[in-house]
C-alpha cells in the first residue's frame, strides 16, 4: 500500500537518537531508489547520513536489519484510511494514493528495490509483508462500513478486497510501461468494487454456489 506525509527520515522528537535513525533511513532509501538492493553498503549510507560507520553497524548490523527498520519506518508514517461515505469513493482514494506512491520517481524506485530483495531475503520479505499488512489493516474498516451499509454482501473478506484495489497498481509498476496514474488506479478501484459486489471476494463456503 502506499503512503504520503512525511517521507521516511522526517526528523521526529527524540534527542539525538531519533536523528541518527532519521537521517540513516532518509540515506538508506535513496540509496535503494538509486541503485537497488544489491549494491546497499552501510559505509556508505553512513557517509550519506554523515554519522559514524561504528554507529551504523552498532544498531543495523546488516543491510536486511536496515531495510527491515525503513520499512517499519515507512509503515509508520503512512497516511490514515480516507472515509468518504462509499466504498467506491474509500478505494478510490486508496488506489490513488498507491498511485502516486508508486508513480513517484524515488518511491517507485524503493518498492522495486525492497520487493526483488524480498524474494531472496527473508528478513526483507517478513519485513514487506508486516509492512503490507498493516496498510491492509488500516484501509480495512472501509470495507467493513461498506458491508455495514449493505454496498457489499454480509461474508466479504474485507482484507482480499483491499489487496485487490492495489494489486493492478503493482502489476504495472513491476511488468508493465502503462501509464501508472490516476486514471489506472480510478480502474483499480471501481473493479475492486464491483468484484465485491458480485460476491468475487465472500469467505469460503459463503462465495460457494
Amino acid at each position: 500500500m502506499g503512503f504520503e506525509g512525511a517521507g521516511p527520515g522526517t526528523v521526529r522528537p527524540g534527542g539525538r537518537t531519533a536523528r541518527v535513525r532519521s537521517a540513516v533511513l532518509q540515506a538508506a532509501g535513496d540509496a535503494l531508489a538509486e541503485h537497488g538492493f544489491a549494491h546497499l553498503d552501510l559505509a556508505d549510507i553512513a557517509r550519506r547520513a554523515e554519522v559514524g560507520k561504528t554507529t551504523v553497524y552498532r544498531r543495523w548490523g546488516t543491510v536486511t536489519s536496515l531495510v527491515a527498520d525503513l520499512l517499519v519506518d515507512m509503515a509508520e508514517q503512512s497516511l490514515p484510511h480516507t472515509e468518504t461515505g462509499s466504498l467506491l469513493g474509500d478505494l478510490k482514494a486508496n488506489a490513488r494514493l498507491v498511485q502516486r506512491t508508486l508513480a513517484d520517481p524515488r518511491q517507485g524506485a524503493l518498492f522495486k528495490a525492497v520487493i526483488a530483495a524480498a524474494t531472496c531475503e527473508a528478513k526483507t520479505a517478513e519485513a514487506l509483508h508486516r509492512f503490507y499488512d498493516i496498510r491492509v489493516k488500516e484501509w480495512a474498516p472501509c470495507v467493513q462500513q461498506a458491508v455495514d451499509r449493505g454496498e457489499v454482501p454480509e461474508g466479504t473478506d474485507v482484507y482480499e478486497v483491499i489487496r485487490a484495489v492495489s494489486a493492478p497498481l503493482y502489476y504495472r509498476l513491476l511488468t508493465s510501461s502503462d501509464r501508472l496514474d490516476e486514471a489506472a488506479a480510478d480502474q483499480a478501484a471501481g473493479a475492486a468494487v464491483a468484484a465485491a459486489r458480485a460476491g468475487a471476494y465472500l469467505r469460503g463456503d459463503e462465495g460457494r454456489a
